[in-house]
């Protein structure tokens, strides 16, 4: 039985949420996937590092009986105060990294650095996180291809509905000439509160007590997030002209709403003539035959424009941390399978692609 040694490098929601699946679920994962899951280091900011590689690797349940602000890996055996991710990351015996720590999204750093120490180690990389892989794909690819190991990122996009895989197994022998999308649930969310009479402020405070906003709301009804998400192909943050939510008037959000129009922040790109692309972020009023206008709540939906088929529309989950922390399982599942099939590092493998990359045509 193949078993594959993992590095989380973040133990916050996603990369605990994954470590409640390899505890709860991992003799009957092992069972249907052919392979097991061992956890042979953590590292994350406030609980320092912990390094097991004898035995049965960490033994995760009592990590996960404890509170996640309370927990402390320096008194233990194999425990430190000191995160200490590059050494972790280069030294500690592991075949996968799990990275799932917070989106920077002017450099990608740290997580960009935790990717890139990965690759050039020979580890297969999987991140959640969006900075590396909408500011530097096309430079880790060539890494992780140079090297040998995968590159994944599949919940970067759509939490744990795997639309980049989907895609990019499913979309043979078409075009897809572009591609709107509703990619924010947070955002999704307050708009359709706007709809029920609740204040922009109001919406937000709902939609932060219920878990699908941060303190900090800004990246989400600012668009920012649904810019690192579209961003791709040969675009720069300064390409994706980006407009949020929070000039929008409840007025005029409910005023669409009884004439048939519905308020999204859409992401979308299309592929011009000359093989370039464009993309933008901005609120749009959809009519309600449009195939996003009912998407609600916190729920994430692409609808790519094909030439073969018309418009395909690939929805589900678009946040939660077991369903991103899914999202990395379906990763590793990916790497499974190139490992299995002897493509890792090929060309065609190195492809892992962005939305705006799906198919060129």
């Amino acid at each position: 039985m193949t078993r594959y040694d993992l590095a989380l490098i973040g133990f916050g929601g996603v990369n605990r949420a994954l470590a409640e699946l390899i505890v709860g679920r991992g003799d009957a994962l092992e069972a249907e996937l052919g392979f097991a899951l061992r956890v042979v280091a953590i590292t994350d900011l406030r609980a320092g590092s912990l390094v097991r590689t004898d035995g049965e690797g960490i033994d995760l349940a009592p990590l996960l009986a404890v509170a996640p602000g309370e927990l402390d890996f320096s008194p233990m055996d194999g425990g430190s105060a000191d995160p200490r991710n590059e050494w972790v990351i280069r030294e500690v015996p592991a075949e996968i990294v799990a990275e799932a720590t917070f989106t920077n999204p002017t450099d990608g750093e740290p997580a960009l650095s935790h990717v890139r120490w990965a690759i050039e180690a020979g580890k297969h990389v999987c991140t959640t996180n969006k900075g590396p892989v909408a500011l530097h794909c096309h430079a880790m690819r060539e890494l992780a291809r140079r090297h040998g190991v995968c590159f994944e990122f599949e919940g970067t996009v759509m939490s744990g509905t795997p639309v980049l895989r989907t895609a990019r197994r499913m979309f043979g022998g078409l075009a897809v000439t572009g591609f709107e999308g509703v990619l924010n649930g947070t955002s999704n969310y307050v708009l359709g509160r706007l709809e029920s009479g609740l204040s922009f402020a109001d919406a937000v405070a709902e939609a932060q007590a219920l878990g699908y906003a941060e303190a900090d709301p800004t990246a989400d009804v600012e668009g920012y997030d649904v810019q690192l998400k579209v961003m791709g192909a040969d675009l720069t943050r300064a390409d994706v002209p980006c407009t949020g939510i929070s000039a929008l008037a409840a007025e005029d959000v409910r005023r669409a709403a009884a004439e048939g129009l519905r308020w999204k922040l859409v992401g979308s790109a299309a592929r011009r003539p000359d093989g370039t692309a464009e993309a933008r972020v901005a609120p749009v009023a959809l009519p309600d035959g449009h195939p996003l206008a009912g998407v609600t709540g916190p729920v994430n939906t692409v609808a790519f424009h094909t030439d073969l088929l018309g418009t395909v529309t690939v929805g589900g989950p678009g946040a939660g941390r077991m369903e991103t922390a899914y999202a990395l399982l379906s990763d590793v599942i990916g790497i499974h399978e190139q490992s299995m099939a002897g493509t890792v590092g090929t060309v065609a493998d190195a492809k892992s692609l962005t939305l705006q990359e799906v198919r060129r045509g």
